[in-house]
């Protein structure tokens, strides 16, 4: 098959907005090889660029980061490689990097398709030449446009005689794999179809990576961006969904960066009718919805955001923006695919609602995260990894050394009126487990508030030894609305974990302490007067004909 050689400069334009199908970070593997006497052909597939080893040997003689055989095949080598998905081929970045003298002359490549997943051999009939030979050079990236392929899930490197290649990278389109029944998935993923289209930076760590499958292994297989030096400064990326579809949470994962993590983020969303197939990106002056305003984020975790202005509304593209700077391991935007006559969304005029959104409130939970609870109050916690807490925590070295002290991470409050006679106590709320839960749904019944005292709750396991301590428990907090009752678009749900406290600021009105799957007993620490008073606690029944779901099956 004809080719384009391609240079560096227009990689970007015909290459980045392309996912790795061969990449090792989706499941790409090599099947078999004809030889790797000098190096193994694993590499070909591996994210980081190719590490010059200069000097360093083994026992077959000098080390390479990349696929090495024996000298002087009469006719040529070649590498079975699977790739992670099955997808159309566009072209291919083949690397000599740090092979010079001992690289691959030449290459050519062939592909095929394989429903069953069975392996295919090197003499299988079915191989289909889709590059057809083409001359290499040493220590250089050569980068082959084709135009696109049948779906293959299988490709074979014939390397013209022997010799070496760094890395192997085969770019296309997936075909994309959506649920057959209506229910959320990542529209955004690389499997479901999701592109990263535009970026502003990737200095440190491609866009590309943030739909990739799982949370990686390092800081390398992320996005991150150059440091800022100018006041006001963002990066931003462009994501084109798998399918048209009516969002409802967006999750940002900061895994692996501790002390580059970005600041804060917002996120907003288009529908674009014109060439989704294509790739095109929106303008970033075109119609984009805010969908989650600028909130703060912190290291090394994964947060959950649900978004606004997304009821009854379709949306194709969303742009994630960071301020000033930093890296992003993942970004997973989770809705319903909308089924369109078109895929090109010509046909789109309007959109019809959700089942379980047309008539009630429907509220996705979520983990608890420090800085998603942030405006109901605190999360009392000590950091798995000490390295990734917030500047904003001090902690010290306490008893003798044998501990660290995480140092008032929530202040106690009370702003009682004179004459009460409040006191702040410690008590134990021992919490049975919930029961009404059906299909993964439960009722939100009742809110609370506390208008003069903070509220702290500490998990502290089950005293009886008959039953097993809970897992987690459910968190939901609300703000005030202007009519002194809850806020009820203000509402957010969280399943914290027994490793995890909390504490409400005065005011917020959250649901009664209630447990999932098991008992536990949680102390509770708080300001009050103690005789029933509505100094101390305001209960609101909600109203039973427009129920709020809470979706604990997120």
């Amino acid at each position: 098959m004809s080719f384009q050689r391609i240079s560096l400069q227009e990689f970007d334009e015909k290459f980045s907005s392309l996912p790795e199908l061969s990449s090792v970070a989706i499941g790409g593997r090599v099947v078999a090889v004809s030889d790797e006497f000098f190096a193994e052909a694993f590499h070909l597939l591996l994210v980081e660029p190719a590490p010059s080893m200069k000097g360093q040997f083994g026992p077959n003689g000098a080390l390479y980061s990349g696929w090495e055989t024996r000298r002087h095949n009469p006719t040529y080598d070649w590498c079975i490689i699977q790739l992670g998905t099955f997808g159309t081929l566009d072209g291919f970045d083949v690397d000599t990097s740090n092979f010079n003298g001992n690289e691959a002359p030449a290459v050519s490549i062939y592909a095929l398709h394989e429903p069953e997943l069975k392996d295919p051999t090197n003499d299988d009939t079915r191989w289909v030449e889709i590059l057809a030979t083409a001359e290499l050079g040493p220590n250089s990236r050569h980068l082959f446009k084709i135009s696109a392929t049948s779906p293959v899930n299988y490709v074979k490197i014939h390397m013209y005689p022997d010799g070496g290649i760094a890395r192997f990278r085969a770019y296309g389109r997936v075909v994309p794999v959506h649920p057959s029944t209506p229910t959320p998935f990542d529209l955004a993923h690389v499997f479901a179809g999701g592109r990263v289209l535009r970026v502003s930076d990737q200095h440190f760590g491609v866009g590309s990576n943030l739909i990739l499958p799982g949370r990686g292994k390092n800081m390398g297989d992320g996005w991150e961006t150059k440091r800022s030096r100018t006041k006001g400064h963002n990066d931003w990326v462009v994501l084109q969904l798998g399918a048209p579809g009516e969002l409802t949470e967006v999750e940002l994962d900061t895994k692996h960066f501790l002390g580059n993590f970005p600041d804060s983020c917002e996120v907003h969303a288009t529908l674009s009718k014109n060439d989704f197939d294509q790739g095109t990106t929106p303008s970033l002056s075109d119609d984009w919805t805010l969908i989650l305003p600028r909130t703060k984020l912190g290291p090394d975790r994964q947060h959950y955001f649900e978004l606004d202005n997304v009821k009854n509304r379709t949306y194709t593209h969303v742009r994630v923006t960071i301020y000033p700077d930093g890296g992003l391991k993942r970004i997973r935007v989770v809705g319903r695919k909308v089924e369109t006559a078109s895929s090109s969304l010509a046909s789109i005029v309007s959109v019809p609602p959700s089942v379980d959104m047309a008539h009630n409130t429907a509220i996705p939970v979520v983990p608890l995260t420090s800085e998603e609870f942030a405006p109901f109050g605190q999360v009392i916690q000590a950091d798995a990894d000490p390295s990734a807490r917030q500047n904003a925590v001090k902690v010290t070295p306490a008893n003798g050394g044998t501990a660290d002290k995480y140092h008032k991470l929530s202040l106690l409050t009370s702003s009682y009126p004179e004459g009460t006679s409040a006191t702040t106590g410690i008590s134990v709320y021992r919490c049975r487990p919930l029961q009404e839960i059906s299909n993964g749904t439960t009722i939100l019944k009742a809110l609370e508030r506390h208008p003069f005292t903070s509220q702290a709750f500490i998990p502290m396991g089950c005293s009886r030894k008959e039953e097993e301590i809970a897992d987690n428990y459910l968190v939901v907090v609300g703000l005030n609305g202007e009519d002194n009752r809850p806020d009820i678009k203000s509402l957010k749900a969280f399943v914290a974990s027994t490793a995890q406290g909390i504490s409400y600021n005065a005011g917020i009105w959250h649901q009664p302490m209630t447990v999932l799957g098991k008992s536990l007993d949680l102390v509770c620490v708080e300001t009050q007067i103690g005789d029933g008073s509505p100094h101390d606690c305001e209960v609101v029944d909600l109203d039973s004909s427009s129920p709020i779901i809470l979706k604990l099956d997120l």
